[in-house]
């Protein structure tokens, strides 16, 4: 390894201790909230927010089912007893059946796609890795 390397490897390890420390010194889950949404009007009416939830909760993702057509969408933070239950909610008059599932690490339950901002982190520790 060139010496051009060492002040970036300095500068990746300083970039991941600044990301990842205030997650493991937070006492209560970070969780994305959002509202009961239809799924296709979801980012663009509302965009999830990052919260902190109470202590003893954990974040869920519910999914609202008319019939077997994925209609609604939901996420935040509740209590660890009532994760995987399915209620029935009425939403513009129809009622859906929202199955929650439950998640207990920091911003589980958002998207599992890759995001513009996790895209460009990525993008940024890489070219910080190499030598130019």
């Amino acid at each position: 390894m060139g010496s051009c390397c060492v002040p970036n490897m300095l500068h990746v390890s300083v970039l991941w201790i600044y990301l990842l420390l205030p997650s493991l010194l937070c006492e209560n889950l970070l969780c994305y909230y959002s509202p009961v949404l239809e799924k296709e009007l979801e980012g663009t009416l509302f965009e999830p927010i990052l919260t902190e939830c109470p202590p003893e909760e954990v974040c869920y993702k519910a999914e609202g089912l008319y019939g077997n057509f994925s209609a609604l969408l939901a996420r935040g933070c509740m209590p660890r007893r009532e994760c995987g239950q399915v209620d029935k909610v009425r939403v513009k008059g129809v009622i859906y059946t929202m199955h929650r599932t439950c998640c207990d690490s920091p911003h589980c339950n958002i998207c599992t796609g890759i995001t513009v901002t996790s895209a460009l982190l990525f993008i940024t520790v890489l070219e910080m890795s190499f030598c130019i």
